[in-house]
């Protein structure tokens, strides 16, 4: 197996981690629940930033239940029709799971909302309007914008799953079962160098891990090396905290003479200020490296000038 996604989690043990503890309980118990009483899981809804794992819990519910998941992008729902051929393709019990559901347009989350509360699809033809009943079916909505959701469709879940950042000793976990599971021999060593540049974000850390395995099969290696994985951070342009040195930390760097004005930044990097703002900055925010001050004006820590000055490392 050549890639990283050729294998996938199928039981809640899978997915076990300190980081999604009260995600994972509060799943467990409604799966409880479903094999006591024999019925669907309720409705709920994922929250979480991109590659926290929503979509890797969406299948694992429907393969604890051993019913099938339908998994639909929100952005390829714009008509009624995109609707109704969905919901009427769903059976009891079984799993809709509708990601970045926050893209999904207004009409469409309104009419949603209605078909889940009626368990009935209203068709209009030739003047008159036939209802159809709809099966007992789950609906699961993952979204990174909860906001986007209008509040009575969020008020149908019964469930919210609010998904972490994960600790560097989670994702070292995850970085050694991916790779035993896909039989790729990784250096122990190289573990937590990777958990330490993925942000906190699973998706991160296996893109890197499948980064190293491309060095060492480009290198006629069998076994990733503390050589291959220094070559492909080198190779991915990232620093010690997994910062991009192109734009993260050329970000920082404009910082070091003082204070300066978002847009400012913007101009320098050459990026929409929107990028700098929701793609550059909420990590180095969240990091401790800089801060939003006054007047749209940013401005480094102390940790950030640390960062920059105190020397960084591949290991």
């Amino acid at each position: 197996m050549n890639e990283i996604n050729d294998v996938h989690p199928t039981s809640l043990n899978h997915l076990e981690s300190k980081s999604q503890k009260s995600v994972l309980e509060m799943v467990r118990v409604a799966l409880e629940v479903c094999h006591q009483d024999g019925q669907r899981f309720p409705h709920s809804s994922l929250v979480g930033s991109p590659g926290l794992g929503k979509s890797a819990l969406a299948n694992v519910i429907a393969s604890e239940l051993a019913v099938p998941c339908k998994e639909v992008l929100g952005q390829t729902l714009r008509t009624p029709a995109d609707l109704n051929a969905l919901l009427l393709g769903a059976t009891d019990k079984s799993i809709i799971f509708l990601d970045e559901a926050d893209t999904l347009p207004i009409s469409i989350q309104t009419s949603l909302l209605i078909a889940t509360d009626r368990k009935m699809l209203s068709l209009s033809s030739g003047g008159s309007v036939q209802s159809l009943p709809l099966a007992d079916f789950t609906l699961l909505l993952a979204t990174t914008e909860e906001y986007g959701m209008v509040q009575p469709l969020r008020d149908r879940c019964r469930l919210t799953l609010r998904f972490q950042f994960y600790c560097e000793e989670d994702l070292e976990r995850m970085i050694r079962n991916r790779a035993k599971n896909l039989k790729w021999d990784i250096d122990p060593w190289c573990v937590a160098p990777i958990a330490r540049r993925s942000r906190g974000t699973p998706r991160i850390a296996f893109n890197l891990l499948q980064s190293c395995r491309f060095v060492s099969r480009s290198e006629g290696e069998n076994t990733i090396s503390p050589a291959h994985m220094r070559k492909a951070f080198a190779l991915s342009g990232i620093d010690s905290l997994g910062l991009n040195v192109a734009t993260d930390l050329k970000h920082l760097t404009l910082l070091l003479d003082g204070e300066k004005p978002v847009n400012v930044l913007a101009s320098h990097l050459g990026l929409p200020v929107r990028t700098v703002t929701t793609v550059i900055e909420p990590f180095l925010i969240r990091s401790g490296l800089m801060e939003k001050g006054k007047q749209s004006k940013r401005f480094l820590t102390p940790k950030g000038k640390e960062h920059l000055t105190g020397g960084q490392t591949n290991e």
